[in-house]
Formats: structure tokens, C-alpha cells, sequence
């Protein structure tokens, strides 16, 4: 029994991880933990017995607690002040943790998108705009190959449902995620938007952003922020200089994200906020800023 406690133990980073995914906050992801772990200790001993693959049975309470959790999550962010974004962490939080599959063997390849261990802004936005039953669909079927009849128990779905709500989902994130640049041109495009954003000057900040560049921040009401999306390179360059005129002692800092380099925004040592930007074509197409504390409690943790 102490060997399938430990087998137990050892699924928590990658529960997380699918919480996270599904949820886009680490407290919501933490919350998803707890509750499946209090499901596990509320069995008694013959029905723990029973279970021949704890981890398939973690992840399938997993999702069916994150279902609940998003139906109540999406009512309070109608009431959310400004636009809400997914909390950034680093890349290297989730690194490997979805490497244990539930799944015995996988289903069509070709029916997933992604088992990336990367976890984007720029997918984490999409997947917000998902109904939860997608969303938990997706996660479960096409990051962690959970296989549909699973995934039935988990949304209380038949099979044949559930494999339509994965492939409803498939299609938001073909038709509204900008395919991803190699890494070496995100990180190299970002690098030079550092460097100009930097020269204080306006021209050099222009030749990094699209024409069409859209910027989103959220402060959540709790601290200034833009409420509305800042759209067009002139409107974005302006925006973010006059940001850097008001806080000149505020300093920038490179940090690997899922979506490849992004930056850290301190202010007298502490973290103020994170930014992450997607890139297309050679220019920035999308910055994401989170300010609000509530979403940057991994950062202020130390």
C-alpha cells in the first residue's frame, strides 16, 4: 500500500499542471488539487483497492472538479474589471510533468494538437474562450491523452459526445491560434523590442510591433491598468513609453515563458508585473500584461 501512496504522491506536479491548464490560475489550480486529493482520503481502503490506475482515476476527478470550478470561475469574470488574463508562470514550473500518461496507448494522433509541456499565453488565452466542457475536454484528451471514454465519466457525457467537444475545441484553437514562430525568431524579435523599448525612442519601438498589434492588461481593479485593448502600433508604442516616462525606475528583466522570452517587470526590487507577447511574421502581434497581485503570487512568493 506504501508503494501505491507514493504512485499517488508522485501525480501532484502533473495534477497541477492539468489544473492550471485547465483553469489558468495557479490558485485555481492549487484548489483543483486539494479537492481531488480529499476525494482519493475519503475512500475507504476496498474502494481504493479497486482502483487498478490511481492515476487514471486522479485525472478523470481532476477534470470533473475543474468543470465545476470553471462554471463558477466564468460568473465572476462577467464581473471582472478590465480584461482578464491567465496567470504567467515561468516555463520551467510544468517542465516534464506531462510526461506520465493516463492514456494505455494513444488514441488517433492526428485527432490532438499538442502534448507540448509548454503552456502559452496565446493558448491559455483561446482556451478561455471555450465553453468549460471544451475546455476540459481538450486538456484531458489532447495535452494529456486521456482517452474519450475517461473524459465521459469525468464531464458525464456519452464517448460520442465528449470526442465532438474535443474536436469543437480543436477547431477554436486552429482558427483563432496564430501558429506558433520557431523560437529563435520569437526570442530574437522580443530581444529587439527590449532593446528599443529601452532607447526611449518611438521609431525603433514601431519596427517591432505589427501594424495591427493589440495590447491587453490586467490589473483586475486592484492596481491602474488599461481597461480597454490598446490596438495599433502607434497607440501600443505611446502607450508603453508613457508607461516607462511615469516609472523610470522601473527595471526589465528577460524570463523564459511558454511562449518563449518575455520580461519582469520590477519596481524598487519588487515584481509589478509580467509580459508576454506573441510574435508573427517577425513583429509583435499580441502583449499581454498582468498586474494584478492576485495573478503574480509565484513571482512574489520570494
Amino acid at each position: 500500500m506504501d508503494d501505491d501512496l507514493d504512485d499517488v504522491f508522485r501525480e501532484r506536479r502533473r495534477l497541477l499542471a492539468l489544473g492550471y491548464r485547465m483553469t489558468g490560475t495557479l490558485t485555481d489550480a492549487e484548489d483543483v488539487l486539494q479537492e481531488t486529493y480529499l476525494r482519493w482520503y475519503r475512500l475507504t481502503e476496498p474502494e481504493r483497492e479497486r482502483i487498478t490506475n490511481p492515476a487514471g482515476w486522479l485525472t478523470t476527478v481532476a477534470g470533473r472538479i475543474a468543470l465545476d470550478l470553471l462554471g463558477s470561475a466564468r460568473r465572476r469574470r462577467e464581473q471582472y474589471v478590465g480584461p482578464w488574463l491567465p496567470e504567467p508562470v515561468p516555463a520551467e514550473l510544468f517542465a516534464g510533468a506531462i510526461g506520465s500518461r493516463t492514456a494505455s496507448s494513444p488514441e488517433d494522433p492526428l485527432d490532438r494538437v499538442t502534448l507540448d509541456d509548454d503552456v502559452s499565453t496565446a493558448l491559455l488565452v483561446v482556451l478561455e474562450a471555450m465553453t468549460p466542457a471544451e475546455r476540459v475536454a481538450f486538456v484531458l484528451h489532447d495535452v494529456f491523452a486521456v482517452p474519450f471514454d475517461e473524459i465521459a465519466e469525468a464531464v458525464g457525457r456519452s464517448s460520442p459526445a465528449v470526442r465532438q467537444l474535443a474536436a469543437s475545441a480543436r477547431r477554436h484553437v486552429r482558427e483563432n491560434r496564430v501558429a506558433a514562430v520557431p523560437r529563435a525568431e520569437h526570442d530574437r524579435v522580443v530581444r529587439a523590442f527590449q532593446e528599443a523599448a529601452n532607447s526611449g525612442e518611438i521609431a525603433p519601438l514601431l519596427r517591432c510591433l505589427a501594424p495591427d498589434v493589440e495590447l491587453r492588461s490586467d490589473g483586475g481593479g486592484v492596481v491602474s491598468a488599461a481597461r480597454n485593448v490598446v490596438s495599433g502600433a502607434d497607440n501600443v508604442a505611446r502607450f508603453l513609453l508613457g508607461i516607462a516616462a511615469k516609472r523610470p525606475t522601473m527595471v526589465m528583466e528577460q524570463q523564459q515563458f511558454g511562449d518563449g522570452v518575455g520580461f519582469v517587470f520590477r519596481e524598487d526590487g519588487e515584481v509589478v508585473s509580467v509580459m508576454n507577447v506573441h510574435v508573427d511574421s517577425g513583429a509583435i502581434t499580441q502583449m499581454w500584461i498582468v498586474l494584478n497581485p492576485a495573478k503574480l503570487s509565484y513571482w512574489l512568493r520570494g
